[in-house]
């Protein structure tokens, strides 16, 4: 049978054979029109989760140090029962929500679990996309109108790529847009002439192909986009009419860039400035252009201002909604209209008082609310799809305040990190074994397109999909969904019925939302979406050819205009000028740095072992000379160390990271548990983020310095008796590596 991977934007084709309800294989169904050509290990072992030895089959209480397994009406009521006791005592706040990726690939998960939080009235939810993503939502509302509002890539005519912080070899031009084969279709364009330019602190496998490789210091590649804006405008190669017509702000910019200096910029991004005004003249020049940032500019504590500046350049150069450039998708869904429906809370943390972005505090920001005593406080949690521990910085203070919850439930597949002090620990069910529309997601492809995703196989039969946790919760509690009793009293009259007249399919589930949406679908190219028709193409369909002109029509701004220069961000870009270059603090001289690997995603697949048949060890990459320095080779044992802890794992010296630069890579480090027996946990690699602080954070995107940490490293040996040796040690015990 024909499906979709929901493990990435990519949602590639996929063919999954299955024999007596097991999943046999999984491979490219390439005859899907759209989305198979990324395939990846990850897609074919995505079985493996489903039958992973240690899955979680049905609900399991935590009793002492075990866990026994349980029914749902007793885990449903006893979750419901203590968490309205805790709102009782300190109101709705006190219950607490955090979801991670795989919670953005269900079309069911995340509506019920805002809906069930929207019923209760607390504003305490917290999502991974503070972690790497909240950047480019930031800059989008504020430039756009609307958070989701990303512009795709029209690879298949650009001249001149413009690639920052990003590393399409490996991430398959993937990120809050997908374009499928994008990389290939880009060396396709760079033999047919068109130019590649790399900037990436490591010789990434994309700069291997890039014409042009330019290693910028961490952390500033503002710097050198402000650096490239500046030339554009004070050569006069902006694009007046789009600056004039279609955009507000060029005044402004001209103003920011007037007090820049080049020479200053070009030190601080460690670029020369010859280098930047080539750079700069021939992306302004080209037929056809377009910058892409990425998670290398937003994991920084300066990531706001450089996606902002990323998407300037292609603005004031004419690159926005034409050939070659960056376009907007309308898809088949309204989803910039839907999603300004939703009511975001208008909420400031208690500690930090910060405002939530793209609808979420920042994770930066938990241990905090956990710990810290008065009213609010957080008091019981649901970790949803996520292991935030592993994801997110300071990853010890996090584990410290999850043991202190009254009551902590994580619904996922197996037992991970940030589930070791749970209460209870709920089955979800995996992508495999459920239906999903992804509507909501179809402006990010970068031609229209729809799948629906078929489930290959039934789930155990005590696994639930999330949606119904959440409707369970909510029915328990009393609780309104969507803050509306109606729609409760609705739901529970559809599961009476079904009840009493002995038919299941007359009780709600979310399929009953997706034949509403393809019902208020646009048509796309003169063609209407029906289910019928979306039910006759297992394969997917790509609706018509990629439209330009639409991306006027679909900003969401006030005067409905681009806004080149908000408040916010000049403001921020001139605090970075009149703040001095960072400098290494005494006894940490490196800061630490990220990779990506084709077959690893985040935090939630690296337990599985078909993706490292071998083993992994993770590894600390270091630049030669370097190494040198410090009397380290390959293979030495060393200690990587930062204010906030120390993880230890072997050196590979490598001349891929600039100097000063070490690499280890993110998402690896947790144990996954035995929650029915005792059996030693399994892990895989280190967690590197426990070398990570909660703060200073972006205070626009309130994203951490996730790469641009300062560290130490020295060899395992050099460490005297009494130094801090564990490599990542939390309360009821450490890794094993």
């Amino acid at each position: 049978m024909f499906t979709f991977c929901r493990y990435c934007l990519a949602s590639c084709g996929v063919e999954v054979t299955v024999a007596d309800n097991r999943v046999v294989k999984i491979s490219a169904d390439k005859d899907n029109p759209h989305s198979w050509r990324d395939f990846c290990a990850k897609g074919r072992n995505a079985h493996q989760l489903v039958s992973h030895p240690r899955r979680i089959v049905a609900p399991m209480k935590r009793v002492g140090d075990r866990y026994i397994e349980a029914t749902w009406d007793e885990a449903i009521a006893d979750i419901a029962a203590r968490m309205m006791a805790l709102i009782d005592a300190d109101g709705p706040d006190t219950i607490g929500a955090y979801y991670g990726n795989p919670a953005g690939f269900s079309s069911s998960n995340l509506i019920f679990m805002n809906a069930w939080l929207d019923g209760i009235g607390t504003a305490n939810r917290y999502a991974v996309g503070s972690v790497d993503q909240n950047a480019l939502h930031v800059v989008a509302e504020a430039m756009y109108g609307s958070p989701i509002m990303v512009p795709v890539s029209d690879i298949d005519n650009c001249d001149y790529f413009l690639l920052v912080g990003t590393n399409p070899a490996v991430s398959a031009w993937n990120w809050v847009e997908t374009a499928p084969g994008g990389w290939q279709r880009a060396l396709q364009r760079q033999r047919e002439g068109a130019t590649i330019v790399v900037v990436d602190p490591l010789r990434t496998e994309s700069a291997d192909r890039a014409d042009t490789h330019l290693a910028v210091r961490p952390g500033q590649d503002w710097a050198l986009l402000l650096a490239m804006v500046k030339v554009i405008l004070d050569d006069g190669l902006e694009h007046t009419a789009d600056c004039v017509d279609r955009a507000t702000g060029c005044e402004e910019l001209r103003r920011l860039t007037d007090t820049a200096d080049l020479d200053d910029l070009a030190t601080r991004c460690d670029i020369p400035r010859a280098e930047i005004e080539r750079i700069a003249r021939e992306f302004a020049t080209a037929r056809s252009a377009m910058a892409i940032t990425r998670t290398g500019v937003s994991l920084h504590i300066t990531g706001t201002v450089g996606e902002w500046l990323g998407h300037v350049l292609n603005v004031i150069t004419g690159r926005m909604d034409r050939p070659g450039g960056r376009r907007f998708e309308p898809g088949y869904l309204d989803a910039l209209r839907l999603a300004g429906l939703a009511k975001t809370p208008d909420h400031l943390s208690r500690v930090a008082g910060r405002p939530m972005v793209a609808g979420a505090h920042a994770l930066s920001e938990l241990p905090a609310e956990i710990t810290t005593p008065g009213p609010g406080r957080i008091r019981a949690m649901v970790i949803n799809a996520g292991n935030p521990v592993v994801s997110g910085p300071d990853g010890a203070a996090l584990d410290e305040a999850l043991a202190q919850l009254d009551l902590l439930v994580a619904i996922d597949f197996v037992q991970r990190e940030s589930h070791r002090h749970a209460h209870w620990l709920l089955p979800a069910v995996h992508w495999l074994e459920r239906d999903d529309l992804l509507a909501l997601t179809s402006n990010m492809h970068d031609e229209p397109y729809v799948q629906f995703g078929a489930r290959a196989v039934a789930p155990p039969p005590e696994a639930h999909e999330e949606w119904r946790i959440f409707v369970d919760l909510a029915l328990a509690m009393r609780t309104p969904l969507f803050g509306s009793a109606m729609v409760t009293r609705f739901i529970a009259a559809t599961r009476t019925l079904a009840r009493v007249t002995r038919r299941p399919a007359l009780a709600f589930q979310p399929k009953w939302i997706d034949r509403l949406i393809i019902a208020m679908s646009r048509k796309v190219n003169g063609h209407k979406l029906s289910w019928r028709k979306l039910q006759r193409h297992p394969h997917g369909m790509v609706l018509g050819p990629r439209e330009y002109g639409r991306f006027d029509a679909a900003l969401r701004t006030s005067d409905g205009r681009i806004h080149l220069a908000p408040d916010s961000l000049v403001a921020r870009a001139r605090e970075l000028l009149d703040t001095p270059t960072p400098t290494a603090p005494p006894g940490h001289p490196f800061l630490l740095g990220n990779r990506r690997h084709r077959h690893s995603m985040n935090s939630y697949l690296n337990d599985l072992p078909g993706l490292h048949p071998g083993g992994r060890r993770s590894v600390a990459v270091i630049h030669p000379d370097d190494a040198a320095e410090l009397g380290i080779a390959t293979g030495d044992r060393i200690q990587v160390f930062s204010p906030a802890g120390a993880v230890e794992l072997d050196a590979e010296i490598d001349d891929r990271p600039r100097r000063g630069v070490v690499i280890v890579d993110h998402g690896w480090g947790s144990r996954v548990f035995d929650p029915a027996g005792s059996a030693p946990a399994i892990v895989h690699g280190v967690n590197r983020n426990l070398l990570v602080t909660g703060s200073p954070v972006d205070p626009l995107s309130q994203t951490p310095a996730l790469s641009s940490t300062y560290v130490g490293v020295r060899p395992v040996s050099a460490v005297t008796e009494g130094e801090d040796r564990r490599e990542q040690t939390f309360t009821l015990g450490s890794y094993e590596v």
